[in-house]
C-alpha cells in the first residue's frame, strides 16, 4: 500500500464535500438506479493494474464472470478515482462500482447522499459459505464511520483494513531485552527507551517534519485519556483545551522529546530518511501505518521480525477501510452488489493477505506474519478513525505546526496547549 494513502486521506473529506455538494445541482435529471440489464457492470478501481490488490481483484472478476455470466468492465483508474467520481456522477456517467478509502468515499459521494446504502449487501449470503456478509465483516468498522444524510454508515463495504502503531524489530536483542513485556504506562516506555539507548541506538525514529505520523502519538495518548479529538476541535471557545487530560498527553510527549529519546537529527530530515535508519536498526521504534512493512521489505536485514504495539494506555486502535461503494444512481447496482458479496468469500478475499500482504476485515483470514500484531490490535471490540475523523483545514491551521514545535522541543506542553487554544479560537472566528 502506498504511504500516502492514509495521511493524504485526511483532507479528502472536505475537498470531496465541495464536489459532493455540487452533485446535488446536477442529479435532478438523472435516471433511477438499476436501469441496466444486470448482465454487466462497470467498475472504477483505486488500484493500478500492476498492483497486487489489482491482481487479486482481476482473478476474482474472472471467477465471478465464469460463475455468474455477469461481465465486468474495469477501469484501473488509480488513486485519483475519488476526484473523477463526482464529476462523473453529475454527468450521469458514473460507474456502477468503485473503491477507495472510507473517508474519500464519504467526501466524494456519501456526504451528499450520493452513495447507495449497502445494507442489502450485508444481508446477502457469502457465496459458498453458510454465513451472511454481516457475519464476516464486523459491525465495529461501520460504527466508527460518519453517517450520510440518510443516517447510514453502510456506504462502503471494506475488503482491506489499515491501522497504525509503534513498529519494532521483535528479533532485535536491544529491544527484546529492554521490553520483555509491553509497557504498562508511559513512564515504563521511557525506561525501555533508556535501556535501548544503553545498547547504542536511538529509541524512537521520526520523520521530524511529518505532523500526521508523529501526531499519532498525541492522538493515541489523548484517546487513552478520554479526549475525543473531534469534540476537542469543534469547541469554538477553545475551553476544551483546558481539560487536564490534554495537558497530561502533551506532557508525555514533552518527556519523550526532552529526554532525548528521539533519534538525533530528526528535526532536520524528511521521509524516508529516518524510516530508512529504523529499518537499518539505528532506532528501536517507529510510529507508522501497517503499510510500513511493505515499504521497508527490501531494506530490512534477514532475521528481522516485525512487531507492533499501541502507545501505553491506548486500547482502541485506529482503522482505515479500503472497500467498495456503489453510486446511488448506478444503473447495474444489483450486479455490482453481487460481486461485492462474491469477493468477500474467504477463499477469494484471502488473496488480500497472501498476495497483497495486507489485513482484511475478516478475522478468520490470518494477516501476513509481519502484520500479526496489527491484526491482534484490530481484534479490539472497538476501532476508531485516526484523530477521531477530524479532517479539513483545522489540523494544518490549529494542530500541526503547534504540535511540531512541541515535537521538536521548541515549546513545553503548557505552551503547546495554550498555543492550540488560541489558534482554535482564531480559527473558528475566521470560519464565520
Amino acid at each position: 500500500m502506498a504511504r500516502s494513502l492514509l495521511p493524504a486521506s485526511r483532507t479528502v473529506r472536505v475537498a470531496g464535500a465541495v464536489t459532493a455538494a455540487a452533485l446535488l445541482l446536477g442529479l435532478t435529471a438523472c435516471g433511477g438506479d438499476d436501469a441496466g440489464d444486470g448482465k454487466s457492470f462497470t467498475y472504477w478501481s483505486m488500484w493500478r493494474a500492476e498492483e497486487p490488490q489489482a491482481q487479486v481483484i482481476k482473478a476474482a472478476i474472472a471467477d465471478f464472470t465464469a460463475s455468474t455470466g455477469i461481465k465486468v468492465e474495469v477501469n484501473w483508474a488509480g488513486r485519483d478515482v475519488s476526484k473523477k467520481i463526482g464529476p462523473a456522477i453529475a454527468a450521469n456517467q458514473a460507474p456502477d462500482l468503485w473503491d477507495q478509502a472510507n473517508d474519500a468515499i464519504f467526501g466524494a459521494t456519501a456526504s451528499a447522499g450520493q452513495a447507495r446504502d449497502l445494507s442489502s449487501v450485508l444481508a446477502m449470503q457469502v457465496p459458498g459459505e453458510n454465513v451472511k456478509v454481516s457475519d464476516v465483516i464486523p459491525d465495529k468498522y461501520f460504527a466508527m464511520l460518519p453517517k450520510d444524510p440518510s443516517g447510514s454508515n453502510h456506504y462502503v463495504i471494506p475488503y482491506e483494513v489499515a491501522t497504525t502503531g509503534m513498529y519494532y524489530n521483535a528479533a532485535d536483542p536491544a529491544v527484546t531485552a529492554a521490553m520483555p513485556n509491553p509497557p504498562a504506562d508511559w513512564d515504563a516506555f521511557l525506561k525501555i527507551c533508556d535501556a535501548v539507548e544503553a545498547k547504542g541506538k536511538a529509541c524512537v525514529a521520526s520523520e521530524g517534519e511529518d505532523p500526521w505520523t508523529n501526531g499519532l502519538y498525541l492522538d493515541y495518548l489523548l484517546n487513552a485519556g478520554g479526549v475525543d479529538v473531534a469534540r476537542l476541535s469543534a469547541d469554538k471557545t477553545g475551553a476544551a483545551w483546558d481539560d487536564p487530560a490534554v495537558l497530561a498527553a502533551a506532557g508525555k510527549i514533552e518527556k519523550l522529546v526532552k529526554g532525548g529519546h528521539v533519534i538525533k537529527g530528526y528535526d532536520a530530515t524528511k521521509y524516508p530518511a529516518q524510516q530508512t535508519n529504523w529499518a537499518a536498526g539505528k532506532a528501536g521504534f517507529l510510529m507508522n501505518g501497517s503499510w510500513v512493512t511493505a515499504e521497508v521489505a527490501q531494506q530490512i536485514p534477514s532475521g528481522w521480525k516485525f512487531g507492533s504495539l499501541l502507545p501505553p494506555g491506548a486500547t482502541t486502535p485506529d482503522a482505515a477501510l479500503f472497500g467498495f461503494s456503489v453510486p446511488k444512481r448506478a444503473k447495474n447496482a444489483g450486479a455490482a452488489e453481487k460481486f461485492i458479496a462474491y469477493f468477500l468469500q474467504k477463499k477469494t478475499l484471502s488473496g488480500i493477505a497472501t498476495k497483497a500482504a495486507n489485513i482484511t476485515p475478516r478475522e478468520d483470514i490470518p494477516a501476513p506474519a509481519e502484520l500479526a500484531d496489527a491484526q491482534k490490535a484490530l481484534s479490539s471490540p472497538k476501532v476508531r478513525l485516526a484523530f477521531d475523523g477530524v479532517a479539513g483545514s483545522w489540523s494544518p491551521k490549529v494542530l500541526d505546526r503547534n504540535f511540531l514545535d512541541l515535537w521538536h522541543g521548541k515549546t513545553t506542553a503548557a505552551q503547546f496547549v495554550a498555543a492550540c487554544k488560541a489558534a482554535q479560537v482564531s480559527y473558528w472566528k475566521s470560519q464565520g
